[in-house]
């Protein structure tokens, strides 16, 4: 699979994002993250994507390689690794400039929107991250 059509989300890091060592706190990192997925994922589907579609984290890890420190600005890219029938796998590569940050992964669970009922994953979610991804892996 593969980036939808080399997005990246860039964020730059914040006084208030680092600790006393001056790199970003490790769980900011993961609020890096859930900001990427939901631009990632209305650039994808768009800005209306929740409509008949809800998602939950069932899963979240995170190893890094390097900090990232204030005011740099670290770009993550979104990519889908595996499909099951009511989840999907995706994984968040981070990095400021050409140096690698570090790779988020995820196991996102497809709920009936306004429950936590899994339910599959609707056919438009499936196209619109599939199409798009296929084209990169050309």
């Amino acid at each position: 699979m593969g980036e939808i059509d080399g997005f990246v989300h860039r964020i730059r890091v914040r006084y208030a994002d680092c600790d006393m060592q001056g790199v970003v706190f490790n769980a900011n990192y993961f609020a890096y993250i859930d900001d990427a997925m939901d631009m990632w994922l209305q650039h994808a589907l768009g800005q209306e994507y929740l409509d008949g579609f809800d998602y939950a984290v069932k899963k979240a890890g995170m190893e890094w390689a390097s900090p990232a420190r204030m005011r740099e600005v670290v770009e993550l890219r979104p990519t889908v690794t595996r499909w099951g029938r009511t989840s999907f796998d995706v994984r968040i590569g981070l990095s400021v400039g050409d140096r690698v940050v570090g790779e988020g992964e995820l196991v996102l669970v497809s709920i009936t929107p306004g429950g936590y009922e899994p339910s599959p994953v609707p056919e438009r979610v499936r196209r619109a991250l599939g199409e798009a991804s296929s084209l990169m892996s050309r």
